[in-house]
């Protein structure tokens, strides 16, 4: 092939690929931010918890209010248990998560506790429920107090 053939095919190349009109994008509508990770608030009033506790043994059970920055509302323990929240955020997990599907657990019980925790915490909706029945909800269970109660041995 000679070098004037091969110059006029690349140039002929250049010109029908630049004549060509861009097919490839799809009009999607407007672009939405993804939801932030865990451990990037939004901003201020974005963290509050309703609690709700039931059968615990330790006369904590009922519901109860938890502002986070700053602590407040009518938990016991507001500080400590925004603290534990934000110390369980810190690495990008979620402190709400169930337990995942498929997981082995120990077989055993807790007792006959529960709880649900409603509301918004990092500009996420949280909407979890918990309860003593095998070692892994015991386990989730207690990694959350002081949120939750400790519950009677």
């Amino acid at each position: 092939m000679s070098l004037t053939r091969l110059l006029f095919t690349a140039a002929a190349s250049v010109a029908v690929l630049g004549a060509v009109p861009v097919a490839g994008h799809a009009d999607t509508g407007p672009y939405r931010m993804p939801p932030p990770p865990f451990g990037s608030p939004e901003g201020p009033g974005t963290d509050r918890l309703t609690i709700s506790v039931a059968d615990s043994g330790t006369g904590n059970d009922g519901t109860r209010e938890l502002d986070c920055g700053p602590a407040g509302g009518s938990h016991p323990e507001p500080a400590a248990a925004c603290d534990r929240l934000d110390e369980l955020t810190a690495g990008g997990q979620d402190p709400f998560a169930p337990v995942p599907a498929g997981t082995y657990c120990t077989m055993q019980y807790g007792g006959s506790a529960t709880a649900h925790v409603t509301g918004t915490w990092h500009g996420r909706p949280v909407d979890a429920s918990y309860k003593l029945t095998d070692g892994c909800e015991i386990s989730r269970w207690r990694q959350l107090v002081p949120v939750l109660p400790a519950t009677a041995p």
